[in-house]
């Protein structure tokens, strides 16, 4: 018995003494506190501070995770808060954005391969600048490594090729500028690459198509040119996402396993191949946004899984077949604004109740919003023609270069031989062309439509049919002349009736009374202007009416701006629980706001001379059927405040121009803020709203102001970037508060912040199940 207990005691003795195979050493973990150092101590690494215990038994969070085996750390994740806020960046510091000009990128890498042993690295969003060290490959276990959301530029080191374990590589959000390597086929083991979002160029490299592992290629919103090769080699990809580059080939074959093609807003040419309809597998199609001609194969419609199919703002021709079978799961279709003939088939027919079809600005018959078949016979017909010319003008170009550069010899071989001394490059250059700026009788206005055409056509109408100029006696017949029943509402704009045009068409009436003399010519100059705001998420103008018939013709009285109807209600209205059933949660909400956003980035930078100052108001934003936001009441400045001050000859764009951004942007905020709080304590004015700001910094003090409909359907991380946000907009010091742009891309985040926080849950409610 004595025995017995003398080897419980020596087992009990021996297990204490061997060390926790989870157990981090000494050195690594001065190596993570030096890495916090080289972050400038990021809050999410805050725990460690005061830690005396392992690393490795830290709890994960969103934030940070630090995983051990073996007295080493295998997985390192930090994600910051430094999101990128700027368009350009020129390789130095900047304030609030990256690091310190006292970062070195070098030094921390160095530290970093130290982790000799790690085999997950995400740093996200920690404003790290500068070009990536080559001796990055070091970290030669590396199996997943995201650095997205920083401020790394230049190219990726061809040292990284030897990184062979490496099978996920994401440089989403950065500004590498150089073009992409042709060595990621030596990575044997790579099945996910994404660099969007940064400034690549050059072409799509042809190793990428040896790439037999490859699952997703993520590389939109780059510089990418020339040829997308022949990627159907690839039998395990599934998603390709090349959006919003400058592709120009004909669409390659690609392979059967696809699930995801993204290819909108290149210039691919040609017709769309018929092997896109045996895409079995295929979900989601966008080619949206290039030249493609030739008619859509039918095959692509009934794939058993596609769901979503966008050919929207291309050149497609023909007729689609009569008796087109749709696939089962098909719930949105876009073949908008091409050239597309003859009747619409049945399973496409808009007013069905199982998927969302926009067929507007092609030539149909019997379908709304459509030119007439000439309009498309001739645009065909003038593509073929202008072919013709480009062959001619090619064949003349080529003849002239060589007729010049043989004249250049002669006068070349003659200069040398009488200045055979003298050998300047400058008899090389060819003179300046100067333009003649001084053409006379046109009008600043004039160009500055010009510019706004050029700027906004290739927009095109996004569903609304071709503007025009409307009648008293039309208007007069949809209002049954301006009956008090068909009274929508009344601003400080002007009030708004319901009509109905002699089509069937619904439409929203728009009546402005000008208190000041203004002549007829000067608001119809800025009436063309207006017309040219077109956009998904603005409420379109379809024509006006200028009532000057009761006063003599060098003055207006009455506007009438003739709009689309909208038919499902305003912004403010799905934010109240008067409205029980049709109160948004957060998601529906982001996305909301999300559309107002590009609205106004669009008024702000699309469009020449930019629109300010646009009554951004929750209630001046409408809801469609299908729940899309728009936004009323924009560019209102351009008629009621400024053409009042400005005579007909004077140049109204420069005053135009000093509406300040800021304005809207601070707008902006309180609609932010009555998404966060609800109509309720928004309807308890300005003052109130400010007062109430300090309650976000406390979870007590949200679930005191928050919207309960928000607080239960939101992520805590979505919420706070909004709340963040907001309070950047409401900034009393106009130079703090955002543009639209950093808007814009917060609410994306904010959103896909949400959509991951929801996937999780349920995932988690599943496995439960």
């Amino acid at each position: 018995m004595g025995c017995l207990k003398i080897f419980v005691i020596v087992v009990f003795m021996w297990a204490l003494l061997i060390p926790n195979s989870h157990q981090l050493g000494s050195y690594e973990t001065q190596i993570l506190l030096q890495l916090r150092r080289h972050l400038e101590y990021p809050v999410q690494l805050d725990v460690l501070e005061n830690y005396n215990g392992d690393f490795c038994s830290l709890g994960s969070t969103l934030n940070m995770s630090i995983i051990c085996e073996n007295n080493s750390v295998t997985e390192l994740k930090i994600k910051g808060d430094k999101l990128v806020k700027v368009n350009e960046f020129h390789g130095v510091a900047v304030p609030n954005n990256t690091l310190s000009e006292r970062f070195s990128i070098d030094s921390f890498v160095t530290t970093l391969t130290r982790l000799s042993s790690l085999k997950v690295l995400t740093l996200v969003s920690l404003g790290i600048w500068g070009p990536l060290p080559v001796k990055i490959h070091r970290l030669s276990s590396l199996e997943v490594l995201d650095m997205s959301s920083n401020f790394l530029f230049g190219k990726v080191p061809s040292e990284m090729s030897t990184m062979v374990k490496l099978h996920t590589l994401t440089f989403d959000g950065n500004f590498f500028n150089e073009s992409l390597p042709e060595w990621f086929d030596l990575l044997p083991n790579i099945t996910i690459l994404s660099m969007k979002n940064n400034r690549l160029k050059g072409k799509f490299p042809h190793s990428i198509s040896k790439i037999t592992g490859l699952t997703d290629i993520i590389l939109s919103h780059n510089a990418l040119s020339g040829e997308l090769p022949d990627l159907s080699a690839l039998s395990n990809l599934h998603l390709l996402d090349l959006r919003e580059n400058h592709l120009d080939s004909e669409l390659p074959l690609l392979p059967q396993g696809l699930t995801t093609i993204l290819l909108s807003s290149n210039a691919f040419s040609g017709e769309v191949p018929e092997e896109f309809g045996k895409l079995n597998l295929l979900q989601h199609l966008d080619l949206s946004n290039n030249a493609l001609t030739g008619t859509p194969p039918a095959d692509l419609f009934s794939l058993p899984s596609i769901s979503y199919l966008n050919l929207a703002f291309n050149v497609l021709s023909g007729s689609l077949p009569e008796h087109l079978n749709c696939g089962s799961e098909l719930g949105f279709v876009d073949i908008s604004d091409n050239r597309l003939l003859g009747m619409l088939p049945s399973c496409l027919n808009a007013s069905s109740d199982k998927r969302i079809v926009k067929v507007s600005g092609n030539c149909l018959l019997d379908t709304q919003y459509q030119h007439s078949e000439s309009y498309c016979k001739q645009a065909s017909l003038a593509k073929k023609q202008t072919t013709g010319k480009e062959i001619a003008i090619l064949v003349g170009v080529v003849g002239g270069i060589v007729i010049l550069v043989v004249f250049l010899a002669v006068v070349l071989l003659i200069f040398c031989r009488r200045q055979h001394a003298r050998h300047d490059v400058d008899r090389y250059m060819f003179p300046k062309v100067v333009q003649d700026n001084g053409q006379p009788n046109i009008s600043a206005e004039l160009l500055a439509n010009a510019r706004i055409i050029s700027q906004t056509t290739a927009l095109g109408s996004q569903g609304a049919p071709s503007y025009r100029v409307f009648s008293m006696e039309e208007l007069e017949e949809a209002t049954e002349i301006f009956d008090k029943s068909a009274l929508l509402g009344e601003g400080s704009i002007g009030k708004i009736y319901k009509g109905k045009l002699e089509n069937g068409t619904y439409v929203a009436v728009r009546e402005l009374t000008v208190h000041r003399r203004c002549t007829s010519w000067n608001f119809k100059l800025r009436m063309d202007l207006l017309s040219k705001f077109r956009h998904p998420h603005l409420v379109s103008l379809l024509g006006h009416c200028i009532d000057d018939g009761v006063q003599d013709d060098s003055t207006v009285h009455r506007l009438f701006l003739v709009y689309e109807f909208i038919p499902c209600g305003n912004f403010r209205a799905r934010l109240s629980e008067t409205t029980p059933g049709k109160v948004l949660n957060w998601s529906d909400r982001l996305a909301v706001l999300i559309g107002v956003a590009k609205a106004v980035h669009f008024l702000h930078t699309g469009v020449i001379p930019p629109s300010f100052g646009n009554s951004l108001k929750t209630d001046s934003i409408l809801l469609d059927e299908h729940q899309i936001a728009k936004l009323s009441d924009y560019g209102m400045s351009i008629l009621i405040e400024e053409s009042e001050k400005v005579e007909a000859k004077g140049d109204g764009h420069n005053a135009w121009n000093t509406r300040k951004k800021e304005d809207d942007v601070y707008n902006f905020g309180f609609i932010l803020l009555e998404s966060l709080v609800g109509p309720f304590f928004s309807g308890k004015g300005e003052t109130f709203l400010l007062n109430e700001m300090t309650s976000f910094g406390s979870q007590d003090g949200r679930r005191k102001i928050v919207d309960p409909a928000v607080l239960t359907t939101s992520s805590q991380e979505s919420l706070s970037i909004v709340i963040s946000l907001t309070n950047k907009c409401i900034s009393p010091e106009s130079q703090s508060r955002p543009s639209f742009e950093d808007v814009l891309w917060n609410l994306q985040y904010a959103a896909q912040v949400q959509a991951t926080a929801d996937t999780d849950q349920r995932s988690d409610a599943t496995s439960l199940s």
